[in-house]
């Protein structure tokens, strides 16, 4: 099934929305009897429809979950999601924005800080744990709406059709990031090598941050994909190794040949 057609939607639009249908104007009118909500109320509107999309789209999937059930979930009117994002590629997408602007803030951060303070010592292990350990700290500490979050990235992530397109337009500038602090660390690591290797670091973090149970009834209880504190100790050690013995073995086969 072909995906549906990218839209990124300008970040005015998301605070203010756009040209109202009559249609809605009146569906609004019939529903609250003061048609436009004040500024306050649109705020917590759309939060409360963004938090409903959320839960939605984590569960079901963008194909799954039409806007007459986000709406119900949320407990507002059908028209008052296309009044403040439009259609339901354009909400997905707010959904989305929403969150990933602060991913990308604080690993961008993270990432600066590292390199800041160990300029000439920095490691492929350390810089994977500034890339990563702030999902895991959010995911820890932010509640259940982030939980969501992630296992629908995970979902897009997967996503033949569209999902490397939605991927591309949120998350790009900060694994350039990362892949140029990898090859500040191993000059001598061919970038198709270090693409590579984040094609397979993004895998194991988006299925750990998923925590989808698989590994605790694969260990018979020994693990609890819930138990961050765990992955924190094993995945940047995990995900280093990779890289290392990845260039390392690119790095022999030109040497010999």
């Amino acid at each position: 099934m072909p995906g549906p057609p990218g839209c990124a939607y300008p970040r005015a639009e998301l605070h203010q929305g756009g040209p109202v249908p009559m249609t809605a104007t009146k569906s609004r009118a019939r529903a609250g009897g003061r048609g436009r909500p004040s500024k306050a109320k649109g705020l917590d509107l759309k939060e409360t429809i963004l938090d409903a999309a959320e839960g939605l789209f984590a569960r079901h999937g963008f194909y799954g979950v039409t806007t007459r059930q986000v709406a119900a979930e949320a407990g507002v009117d059908t028209a008052l999601i296309h009044y403040y994002f439009g259609a339901k590629r354009e909400l997905f997408d707010a959904v989305f924005l929403r969150r990933a602007e602060i991913l990308n803030q604080a690993r961008e951060a993270s990432m600066n800080a590292y390199v800041k303070a160990n300029a000439g010592a920095m490691t492929v292990e350390g810089v994977i744990e500034a890339f990563i350990d702030p999902l895991l700290r959010i995911s820890q500490d932010g509640g259940r709406g982030w939980k969501s979050y992630f296992v629908l990235v995970a979902q897009v992530n997967n996503t033949p059709a569209w999902g490397g397109e939605t991927m591309t337009r949120f998350f790009d500038p900060v694994v350039h990031q990362l892949v140029e602090t990898l090859k500040t660390v191993r000059p001598e690591a061919a970038y198709r090598d270090l693409y590579w290797c984040y094609q397979f670091l993004t895998g194991s973090m988006m299925l750990t941050l998923s925590e989808t149970g698989r590994i605790d009834s694969l260990s018979e209880g020994e693990c609890h994909s819930s138990d961050l504190e765990s992955v924190r100790q094993r995945l940047f050690a995990y995900c280093a190794a990779g890289f290392e013995a990845v260039i390392a073995k690119q790095n022999k086969a030109l040497a010999s040949g």
